[in-house]
């Protein structure tokens, strides 16, 4: 007897499920949030907003965001079984909706991670674009802007003058080209988060020089994503 299909057949080479934004995107988005927390988390709150909200079970994003977490790639068949290898890996998670948030993109979600080893936290939020595009438009509330598309440093540091100016030009010197930055701080000479896209990687040599500055606090390096 033939096994029937399901929303998660494969649709080309490159996706699971039934469509970009619903599984691709939200793939992404989960992969990139672990990519900052620095691990698998063990704990998850997912909030589907707007569109997201009222579909993503029907179109498979809850399983689609659980497999991204788990560090799968969009085109992993095991999307299909998430929820159960979550079980197995000991990874606890939550869904929320919210359907009405009108200052969001229709197909946003939220992310809160915990990594149970170190108790680091992060609280990530993503847009699906469509076609498998994705924005990070917040981190730990800080606006941001990146796509996962490239390689991007999560830079934060003490907002002291020439500071941008200074880490551009470390990373010029390694021969990284930067496509684009974002800079976001809490207020004037306190905390400031810098998102840098570039074009390469990054050498570590590198990203320890930059981290054993005394006014860099903490860098987060986020490889492009598939």
């Amino acid at each position: 007897m033939a096994e029937k299909s399901s929303i998660f057949d494969m649709i080309g080479p490159v996706m699971i499920g039934p469509s970009s934004s619903h599984t691709a995107g939200v793939v992404r988005i989960a992969r990139a949030a672990i990519r900052i927390l620095g691990a698998l988390p063990t704990e998850a709150v997912v909030t589907f907003y707007n569109s997201f909200a009222r579909t993503y079970e029907g179109h498979g994003s809850d399983r689609a965001i659980v497999a991204g977490l788990l560090g799968y790639a969009p085109d992993d068949t095991r999307i299909r079984t998430a929820f159960e290898h979550a079980e197995a890996a000991g990874l606890r998670y939550t869904f929320q909706s919210v359907g009405n948030a009108s200052t969001m993109h229709p197909n946003t979600i939220k992310l809160n991670l915990v990594d149970g080893t170190t108790g680091h936290r992060v609280e990530v939020v993503g847009q699906s674009r469509g076609g498998g595009v994705i924005r990070i438009v917040e981190v730990d509330g800080f606006p941001a802007d990146f796509s996962g598309a490239l390689h991007t440093l999560m830079i934060d540091a003490d907002d002291v003058p020439g500071s941008i100016a200074f880490i551009a030009s470390v990373i010029a010197h390694d021969q990284c080209n930067i496509a684009t930055m974002f800079v976001s701080r809490k207020g004037r000479n306190d905390a400031a988060r810098q998102f840098i896209e570039m074009d390469s990687p990054i050498k570590e040599i590198t990203l320890a020089y930059l981290r054993q500055l005394n006014w860099v606090q903490r860098i987060t390096y986020i490889p492009t994503l598939d």
